[in-house]
Formats: structure tokens, sequence, C-alpha cells
């Protein structure tokens, strides 16, 4: 398998507004960030902060916002096979084997049928899962349905992997596991990656940087450069002098009241993302 190639991605002066039953809600503010290629970016922030609605614009899976956001030198107007997506719920498809989960990410690839096998074996070995792909979702553990999930979202080869808390659901040592994982992945692969999680170890963990999110609106807090080298060793002094500052960006502060509209920030983001009628497939 060869090394693929990566792209920047430039998040201009993006804001996004909610409307629901009458109420509107700003969700994120003027929020500007740029991801180098090849670059790791965690994004950390409590629940309600936007940091989900912000992955899904760069995903292409939302586009009713101000602003710009550029993968390379194209703008993000639609979903693309070039920037992949992996949610905390792996969404494997409960009839179809490991195999066929991974190969249903290349229904719109222009590969010959031989073509998407190779790539279906090639990326079930890269997430470690030889000897599973004829099994289904029900006969695997959390972590190997993450596993699938994100071979299936890198099967089509993609610029740019977008992760939005994949490994929130599972247990602290499967979790431990999987970050291992993700990073030998990302080392293989130089993709660029973008992960949001409201776990600050993990963000410290993984990240080149980390930018940390305040809500309502979501806007930008700071970015920490994780300057320590990898493996990190997470007793550490030095790793825990990083999420200490990380940490001081969250205090007990009560976010800016929504406007009087009696519905919560997370409620509307999450009611908003998902309307009945609009469900498709990221691929």
């Amino acid at each position: 398998m060869t090394t693929l190639a990566s792209d920047s991605l430039d998040i201009l002066h993006v804001s996004k507004r909610y409307a629901q039953r009458g109420a509107s809600l700003a969700v994120l503010d003027d929020v500007s960030l740029h991801v180098r290629a090849g670059e790791f970016v965690t994004i950390v922030g409590a629940s309600g902060c936007g940091k989900s609605t912000l992955l899904r614009l760069i995903a292409g899976l939302d586009t009713d916002y101000a602003g710009e956001i550029r993968a390379g030198d194209e703008p993000v107007r639609d979903t693309s096979l070039q920037r992949g997506i992996v949610f905390q719920d792996h969404r494997l498809f409960p009839w179809l084997t490991v195999a066929q989960n991974v190969e249903a990410a290349l229904r719109n690839a222009p590969l010959d049928a031989l073509a998407k096998r190779r790539a279906v074996a090639e990326h079930i070995a890269l997430v470690g899962l030889n000897g599973f792909e004829h099994a289904y979702p029900n006969q695997l553990s959390g972590g190997m349905a993450q596993r699938v999930a994100i071979a299936r979202g890198l099967v089509n080869r993609p610029r740019v992997l977008l992760l939005d808390e994949p490994f929130g659901a599972l247990d602290a040592q499967t979790r431990a596991r999987m970050q291992n994982e993700l990073l030998r992945i990302w080392e293989q692969e130089r993709i660029t990656m973008v992960l949001v999680t409201h776990d600050v170890d993990e963000a410290v963990y993984l990240g080149d940087r980390v930018v940390t999110m305040a809500p309502r609106p979501g806007r930008i807090e700071r970015i920490v450069d994780v300057a320590l080298p990898r493996p990190r060793r997470r007793d550490s002094p030095e790793f825990a002098r990083l999420r200490d500052t990380v940490l001081a960006d969250f205090d007990d502060r009560e976010p800016p009241d929504d406007g009087g509209s009696g519905i919560g920030a997370k409620r509307i983001e999450a009611a908003a993302a998902h309307p009945i009628g609009a469900w498709r497939l990221a691929w």
C-alpha cells in the first residue's frame, strides 16, 4: 500500500445558526483554523460547543453556513471521497459482513471489481482484522467494529480523515488500544486527521495541536501545540503540564443564555443535524 496524499484544511470565518420552531441559535461564531497537510489536530470541548457541527461542515454534510471551508485548493461544497468520516457509532450494516461493510464505501469509487476487492483486503489488514472478513457486526467487539468503521473511512484513499468522538462508547482499556491503533495508522499513512472529543487526555495524547472550543456560540478558545515526542507517556510531567494547560480552559462558568428560546444548544444542534428525510450516506 502506498502512502496517501494529504490535504490542508482552511476554515475561514465560519459561523453557523440553527432555526427550529421559531427559535434561532448561533452554534458557531467566526471560527477560523488552518490545518496543515498531514497534521493530526484534535478539537476538544464540552457537549454543545459545536465541535461535531464543525466536523459535519468540513465533511460537506451541511453547507448552510457563513464563511468558507477549503480542502487543499478546493472549496467544500458537498461530500467528497477525498474526505472520509468516522462517527462515534460505527454505523455498520448488520446484514453485511466486515468485508462487505468496507466495500460499501466504494460504491461510487471509479474502480473495477478486482481493484475494489484488493482495496478492501488492504484496509482490513491495515486495521488488524485479517481473519474476520466474513464476520458480521454482531460477532465483533465494540473495538473491532470501530476498526471496521476506520477501514471504511480510509478505503477510498481520502486526503483527510474526520473522526467524531470515535472511541467515546468504548471502555477505557479498549479506548487506549484504539488510540494507539489510530496513531499507528496515521504514522503509516500520513493523511490529515481531525478528531473531535470531550476527553482532554485523549486530545493531548493524539494531537499535534489541541484546539479548545468554548460554547454558545461555539468559538475557538485556544490552540495548544503539543511538542512532545511520540510515543507519548501519559504519566510524564510534561504530559501532565500540557493536559493542565488545556483543562484551564474549562471551568464552572455558565454559558451565555440561549436567548430565552427554552431549547438547549445541544438539542437544537442534534435535531437540526439529523432532520427526518435528510439522511444520506457520506460516501
